[in-house]
């Protein structure tokens, strides 16, 4: 007989599955019965930085406290946000609307990073997401917090373009799903690079007995920065399982290829542990970042709206498939990580 039902039975409260609790600036959201736990922390990125299932770690941790995290750069483990664009940009300005929009480097928030290529926006470590909603039920524990970009004359000057930003971090059934809303409120059609940079790990075999799966068929040549070229290569049978063991991956991957409910899944295996990373359709991209080496046990299948340097590639007429939002419309995808075996 169920636990829940036991206590029933004996006239005690049943133990709820699911919960959500606020502790300073972390919020844990909690499934009992799948024994799995996610740490949030708004005031860092909005960044889940911790999901564990069985106390094992589904994403890289490489933190000895949480005031190691705290202090840290928000891209060496978890699951960090990157906006308003993702990856690399070929220089220190970008596109929209056919207008050229050039940095401000002097305000500090865009470095040009290597070779002059800007990567992955400036709200990664922002402090200034709001909670707006932290709720568990029968159903699911789930937190909700909002970003106003528009509200700091510092992130305009670099992409202006009026907008907010709203995150769900849900937990049921032990899957963990993250859904991203944009809402443009500016007069001018805002266009959509953004993407999340999770890094997963299995923790039953080392990295060289790992094996994964991308479900795309269309891979991007890149130049020696990382840009891409614009020539592309078909990838061989799509989802098939690849050996980890002695590759180094900064891969850019689209054409995804979607199951009935319209997810393309991306996998990790060790011996038994898995994890399953599905993109809904509004991520039509795949970068997959695992470089190898000591202490690099992870593997990272990136969920992004475009491709690398798409704000640029698109005005040249190299990348089709940019989105936007239009004025005072909404844009919303969603990521969803499932474990099994842990």
């Amino acid at each position: 007989m169920r636990v829940a039902a036991i206590l029933l039975l004996v006239g005690l409260p049943a133990l709820a599955q699911y919960t959500a609790v606020r502790d300073g600036d972390i919020v844990r959201l909690k499934d009992a019965a799948a024994r799995t736990v996610v740490s949030i922390m708004p005031s860092h990125g909005n960044m889940a930085f911790q999901m564990t299932v069985n106390g094992k770690n589904v994403l890289r941790y490489p933190f000895h406290s949480v005031a190691d995290f705290r202090n840290s750069c928000g891209m060496n483990g978890g699951v960090p946000f990157l906006a308003p664009w993702a990856n690399r940009l070929d220089g220190p300005a970008f596109y929209a609307n056919g207008k050229k929009y050039t940095f401000n480097l002097d305000l500090g928030n865009v470095r040009p990073g290597p070779d002059n290529h800007p990567i992955h926006g400036f709200l990664t470590n922002a402090s200034e997401w709001e909670v707006v909603e932290t709720k568990a039920d029968a159903h699911s524990a789930r937190v909700t917090s909002r970003l106003d970009f528009y509200r700091h004359p510092e992130w305009m000057a670099q992409f202006p373009f009026a907008h907010t930003i709203e995150m769900t971090y849900r937990l049921r059934e032990g899957a963990l799903e993250v859904v991203t809303t944009l809402h443009n409120l500016s007069v001018e059609p805002m266009p959509v690079a953004i993407g999340f940079h999770p890094f997963f790990q299995v923790n039953d075999a080392p990295r060289d007995a790992w094996t994964f799966g991308i479900a795309a068929r269309t891979h991007w040549l890149l130049d020696a920065t990382k840009i891409p070229t614009g020539r592309t290569i078909p990838v061989g049978q799509a989802s098939s399982p690849v050996q980890l063991k002695g590759l180094s991956l900064d891969d850019v991957f689209t054409g995804l290829v979607r199951n009935a409910s319209g997810d393309a899944v991306m996998w990790v295996q060790g011996k038994k542990e898995r994890v399953e990373v599905s993109f809904g359709r509004n991520y039509r991209c795949v970068v997959v970042w695992s470089p190898g080496g000591p202490g690099r046990d992870f593997i990272c299948f990136e969920p992004m709206a475009a491709i690398t340097d798409a704000l640029n590639l698109s005005q040249r007429g190299v990348y089709k498939e940019l989105q936007s939002v239009a004025p005072g419309g909404t844009w919303t995808a969603a990521f969803r990580v499932k474990v099994i075996g842990f």
